[in-house]
């Protein structure tokens, strides 16, 4: 029998204030019995990229399941996601993100 978990959930949402400017992120990762809250910032950065910087951190924080959904407010991630829109600006973390998914 697997260790893997069967569902988990992932929140996240990024801001920033102006376009550049500080900004920060946040992912909340739900499975079965556990809650877990992480976020971060940096000090000159945009929106975009928080929001996808939210993605990957709750990735790389989620554990191990079957079934992974991200959700997020952000039409820029989930339709890059599920749209295949063209990638001209954040190819750093696009490609982390992909990486992990």
């Amino acid at each position: 029998m697997s260790d893997k978990l069967i569902e988990v959930s992932i929140y996240t949402d990024g801001a920033c204030l102006g376009n550049p400017g500080p900004g920060g992120w946040a992912a909340i990762i739900y499975n079965d019995t556990v809650r877990t809250e992480i976020a971060g910032r940096d000090d000159n950065t945009t929106n975009n990229r928080m929001e996808i910087l939210a993605a990957i951190k709750g990735l790389e924080a989620a554990p191990e399941a079957f079934n992974i959904t991200v959700y997020s407010d952000s039409q820029y991630l989930v339709n890059t996601m599920t749209k295949n829109w063209k990638r001209q600006k954040n190819i750093d973390l696009w490609d982390q993100l992909d990486a992990l998914v």
